[in-house]
């Protein structure tokens, strides 16, 4: 938007001044030019001119408030056990029972890694509710299960490689009274065994408690102020928030032209500056500017590692965390000390770099905000779990050393810059991504997931990821760090997952080729809707409440009721033995499964035996 008014401006110069004049009283007196003398456009200024060009742009679109709205939970208890190998079979799609372990008379096999091969279950829900949908399955190596209901994607999730049978359970599935199909659709080689439904408790049982106070016992008033606005709307609403690729803010433009409201969060990316650059980074001044507009900063460090190869993947640098990791308390050291220890051999080059590193990071970056009293949502150490495994490691190399290295260099930075530069603005968010990869409590203010669902799945309410970090993450606001598509407010209201915040990526996530908004992951009506929901919190509604004002906020329809626990035993599917293949169907070993002769007796149009 702003380049078109620059460009407006250029090409205004370079007309003749008759043209200008045509140009300005049309639009001024809405006149013709030949009415208009030359003389009095002659005198006219012609600042005038170039001002009213850059003033008179199209109004930009404004929506009202929508209301929260779902169906309104009920209360049923529900117990449903259903057997793979009795259900209607289709494209090649065998019962069998050559691997121990499953529960009924089998389980279903035939799959392959197209994933176009499913088993459906019909389910008769006896009440709107949530659900827990539990599926027995076995695979020798690690497949992606894909669910979907009434041909929704609703989830997927990643079996075991072990080949032995497992429980995988997804809680706080949303499904309404009346029929349902519960379609699973398995990509590898993989043994299906059973369906498991229970009702959901785990969802009423969520809990927004958090005393907003930040971890930093020295925060500044700013920084608290922040912290406990965040802390006393957690659960009331989801703040907005957007990446801005550069200082022009272009996507945070973009969001405000298609919405009407500028997103409450404006969120950034750093790298290191260079160590001989006195140039203060364009993105200071983006985060100056943000703030003296009442938004709120978020930013993230994207860390090349300090060495010859740099770069944040650890496939593609030449640096080992590992290597950098001292028993020295380095945390408050002054640099001369620190060279002195990297002389003596006290210390790593690799750990002697690293600290060089993060004080660039804390004296061109984060000391100017500082110094401005602006606080800031600060993510290091992103997405330390990311790929992790202990032959490869992670993705990014400060987590491929493993949970202990990375809890190391998290304390090593947390300390660094909260007690020697007394960066007491920052509000602290980790993106560890998995509780193996936790840091201590009070290290963090925040924790947070990068969420991504591609372009074949809505972002929903991600109920799940919600609902596990609770298990590991106690009195912490939850957010989101990073997402592909928006959450959908009425969805994140009724799955009693409301975020703290969302960071919508930038690139093709919200712009085409051309700039212009880009509905390949939320279409223009979604975004719409997010920015205009009751239970979201644009810029000026955020000023608004921090300004003492008062806005409808989104409710979640859970009562006391709803938040009891159950008493009532829930079926487990049984273990069978060796030969147990169940006497409730019949099944022994006479009926030659290895052979695929399906003498079982049953009427093929029951059970579905046959391809159809």
């Amino acid at each position: 938007m702003n380049i078109l008014k620059y460009l407006s401006v250029a090409l205004t110069a370079v007309l003749s001044v008759s043209a200008v004049t045509a140009c300005s009283s049309n639009k001024n007196n809405g006149e013709s030019s030949e009415e208009v003398p030359v003389t009095e456009t002659v005198t006219e200024p012609v600042t005038e001119s170039v001002t009213e060009e850059i003033t008179t742009e199209p109004p930009v679109e404004t929506y009202p408030e929508t209301p929260i709205s779902y169906p309104e939970p009920e209360h049923s208890y529900a117990s449903d056990l259903y057997e793979a190998e009795r259900e209607r079979l289709r494209n090649g799609l065998i019962p069998s029972n050559e691997r121990y372990g499953y529960s009924g008379g089998g389980y279903v096999t035939g799959f392959d890694n197209s994933g176009q091969k499913s088993v459906r279950f019909t389910f008769d829900s006896p009440a709107t509710q949530h659900y827990d949908l539990s599926f027995g399955i076995a695979s020798d190596m690690v497949s992606k299960c894909r669910v979907l209901i009434n041909g929704e994607e609703i989830y997927s999730f990643d079996t075991t490689s072990d080949g032995q049978f497992q429980k995988i359970t997804h809680y706080g599935v949303f499904i309404e009274k009346g029929s349902a199909e519960i379609e699973i659709c398995p990509q590898g080689d993989v043994m299906l065994d059973y369906l498991d439904i229970e009702n959901s408790v785990s969802v009423n049982n969520i809990s927004y408690q958090t005393d907003g106070v930040p971890v930093n016992p020295n925060a500044s008033a700013e920084a608290k102020e922040l912290m406990k606005f965040l802390a006393d709307n957690y659960g009331k609403y989801t703040l907005t928030g957007q990446y801005a690729s550069g200082a022009e803010n272009t996507e945070l433009e973009l969001i405000y032209k298609t919405t009407g409201q500028y997103p409450a969060i404006r969120f950034s990316v750093i790298e290191d500056a260079p160590a001989d650059s006195d140039i203060t980074p364009e993105n200071v001044d983006a985060c100056i500017k943000w703030h003296e507009q009442g938004g709120i900063n978020a930013i993230t460090w994207d860390w090349k590692s300090p060495s010859l190869k740099s770069s944040v993947y650890a496939q593609e640098c030449d640096f080992s965390i590992l290597d950098a990791m001292t028993d020295v308390d380095i945390a408050k050291y002054s640099q001369e000390q620190i060279f002195n220890l990297y002389g003596d051999g006290y210390i790593s080059e690799e750990c002697y770099k690293l600290m060089m590193s993060i004080d660039e990071i804390a004296t061109k970056q984060l000391m100017p905000l500082k110094e401005k009293g602006i606080p800031v949502i600060w993510r290091p150490l992103y997405d330390a779990s990311l790929g992790y495994d202990s032959e490869n490691g992670a993705v990014y190399w400060w987590g491929a050393g493993g949970a202990d290295a990375y809890r190391w260099l998290w304390n090593l930075i947390y300390n660094r810059l909260t007690e020697y530069y007394g960066l007491d603005n920052l509000i602290w968010v980790w993106n560890g991504m998995s509780d193996v990869y936790t840091v201590d409590s009070s290290t963090y203010d925040i924790a947070s997931y990068d969420l991504y669902t591609g372009t074949d799945r809505k972002f929903g309410s991600r109920c799940e990821q919600f609902m596990a970090s609770q298990k590991y993450i106690q009195n912490k606001i939850i957010a989101v760090s990073e997402c592909d598509n928006v959450p959908d407010m009425d969805v994140s209201f009724r799955d009693n997952s409301v975020w703290s915040f969302f960071g919508l990526w930038n690139g093709e996530y919200i712009a085409d080729e051309n700039g212009e908004y880009s509905e390949k992951y939320t279409t223009k009506d979604e975004m719409i809707r997010a920015y205009n929901s009751e239970g979201s919190l644009t810029l000026d509604e955020y000023k608004n409440l921090r300004n003492g004002g008062q806005l409808s906020a989104g409710t979640r329809n859970f009562s006391a009721e709803l938040q009891e626990e159950y008493t009532e035993p829930t079926t487990e599917a049984p273990v069978y033995d060796d030969y147990g293949y169940s006497e409730d169907y019949g099944y022994n070993e006479d009926y030659g499964y290895n052979d695929y002769s399906y003498d079982y007796g049953y009427d093929y149009n029951d059970y579905g035996y046959s391809e159809w």
